[in-house]
């Protein structure tokens, strides 16, 4: 699992979409690179996490935020939205987190370079 947080030197940022189409408060969804991505701008700070709860698979990203946590819908499960962190049970383990910035009015996300050998 990816964790932005651990691993800062080899991302490559890939643009999302304008800054503009995400107002404080929503929340976009987005396919990148095969991953299943949402996200968040709160109080103009933007976040994302794999859009997947590691307790049952299914998507967390339409639950409800309070702070930086979001609930998954079906089971109650907490995370993180900035680290990924599970924060509550039934959920364990953590989900993907992504750093997100925005360049030129643009949202980006930092993604693991793909390794050449």
């Amino acid at each position: 699992m990816f964790n932005y947080n651990e691993q800062t030197e080899n991302l490559e940022y890939l643009e999302i979409a304008p800054a503009s189409e995400l107002p404080n408060g929503e929340r976009l969804f987005v396919e990148v690179e095969g991953k299943a991505i949402v996200i968040f701008n709160i109080a103009g700070q933007f976040f994302a996490i794999g859009d997947i709860c590691s307790h049952d698979d299914g998507p967390v990203g339409e639950g409800d935020i309070e702070g930086h946590t979001i609930t998954c819908p079906r089971h109650g499960g907490e995370f993180n939205i900035q680290t990924g962190k599970a924060v509550q049970l039934p959920a364990v383990v953590d989900i993907p987190a992504y750093p997100v910035k925005v360049e030129g009015g643009m949202i980006q996300i930092g993604l693991p370079r793909e390794q050449t050998t």
